[in-house]
């Protein structure tokens, strides 16, 4: 394709349907433009958890050879963005995070699992949850287990070239976001691949975050999204998942599936876990083995 100068505007991205569909929108323009300069502007708010959706569209179009413009960015997304380190991949420098409030951005290869489970550690649960969520030392290793298969289910299934990933603690509002991202096949063609169904995007995510559902061939597993589907019931938390054009949401008006307007090109997860929720949570498998909570 011929060159192209193209401006952009991603207003108000937050961890809403209607924030995805942007991120969408934006890709759909220019999924197919080589060669050419995409000016981006980010204003007056950007989740900073949605960094790790942002990096994987925008290193989409770097394989196809375009320049990023950052033409502006509100001074208050500046600054969460440099914090969290996302604005270092695009040449720009580094702000040190004095209020503890970011978990960084990371751009992992599939081969990276033991990184990014240390990751999860010290970034999420000895952070900003371990310290206002009490949580027994049994609950604290299945979640890390649980988010740690959503990467190794990226890292088998999805054939995809990067993993990202990115967080952020709100204190005023006693919530942590946790994204995960991949830019691979997605739910629908891996759960139809491997089992010769037709299932719609939606469809295959509900199948997904049942309990014990994987498309593992001779491999137990399938306890991640349904352990943390559990986890964020009783922390009325929230999770949300795109994958191609589908969207699931879980949080305490219950499951909602809705259809995007074009796709995106592979797969998010966003968890979002309540602070101010003082429970002791206690596994019973920590009293009767094989039972969650």
């Amino acid at each position: 394709m011929t060159l192209q100068n193209q401006m952009n505007k991603l207003v108000k991205i937050d961890n809403t349907f209607e924030s995805f569909q942007s991120l969408i929108d934006f890709y759909e323009n220019h999924k197919d433009m080589q060669f050419g300069e995409i000016h981006l502007e980010l204003r007056p708010l950007f989740a900073a958890n949605m960094s790790a959706a942002l990096g994987a569209v925008l290193d989409k179009f770097i394989s196809n050879l375009n320049a990023i413009h950052f033409d502006y960015v509100s001074p208050e997304i500046e600054v969460i963005l440099s914090n969290n380190d996302f604005f270092t991949y695009f040449g720009k420098s580094r702000l040190i995070d004095t209020n503890t409030n970011t978990i960084k951005f990371q751009k992992l290869k599939p081969t990276d699992g033991k990184y990014f489970k240390k990751y999860v550690i010290e970034e999420l649960l000895e952070g900003h949850i371990a310290d206002l969520t009490r949580m027994s030392n049994g609950l604290k290793e299945r979640i890390i287990e649980a988010i740690y298969e959503i990467f190794v289910n990226a890292q088998i299934h999805s054939e995809t070239k990067f993993i990202y990933t990115c967080g952020q603690f709100f204190p005023n509002k006693n919530k942590v976001e946790f994204t995960i991202v991949d830019t691979g096949i997605g739910f629908r063609e891996k759960i139809n691949n491997r089992f010769g169904s037709k299932l719609k995007a939606t469809q295959a995510i509900k199948w997904a975050v049942e309990d014990k559902k994987t498309t593992k061939e001779g491999i137990s597993g399938g306890i991640g999204l349904s352990l943390l589907k559990e986890f964020v019931e009783v922390n009325n938390g929230k999770m949300q998942i795109v994958s191609n054009d589908g969207f699931y949401q879980f949080d305490d008006d219950g499951e909602s599936l809705k259809m995007f307007d074009g796709e995106f090109p592979g797969t998010i997860v966003n968890l979002q876990f309540r602070t101010d929720d003082f429970n002791n949570y206690t596994l019973k498998s920590e009293i009767s083995i094989n039972d969650i909570f």
